[in-house]
């Protein structure tokens, strides 16, 4: 079973999102998608400054086995990207909930954040699948 912390939120496209005490949020892959995904070799982010409204596609990831858009999980501005990815993006793999997250973004609602899974409802999720 992949792992799922129980602090963060999730959809169903496998993205997890982590409010920060700034306000912002922090958004990367899951442990599970970085497995199916395989040795990721390429991440495509957004611009920071950006603005996605929830859905809207942000970016991809490519691995040696398959390509996967990356999604805004929520309506906000792209403060910040994980720049550490161009040169290893291989770090998704290594640590998809921490040095592996791709960007965070200032919300424009954080009501939205209450539409999120939280860890049980994503984990059912992921069953579901199998």
């Amino acid at each position: 079973m992949s792992n799922i912390p129980s602090e963060l939120r999730y959809l169903r496209s496998h993205e997890w999102v982590r409010l920060e005490e700034d306000g912002t949020v922090t958004i990367g892959i899951t442990d599970h998608a970085q497995e199916s995904l395989g040795d990721v070799v390429f991440v495509e982010l957004p611009e920071p400054s950006t603005v996605l409204g929830a859905g809207d596609e942000a970016g991809a990831v490519e691995s040696v086995k398959a390509a996967s858009e990356i999604y805004a999980p929520l309506t906000g501005e792209i403060v910040e990207i994980n720049g550490t990815l161009e040169d290893a993006p291989e770090t998704v793999n290594s640590d998809p909930y921490n040095d592996g997250w791709f960007f965070k973004m200032k919300l424009k609602d954080d009501g939205e954040l209450g539409d999120l899974l939280d860890a049980e409802a994503y984990a059912e999720f992921v069953e579901s699948e199998a």
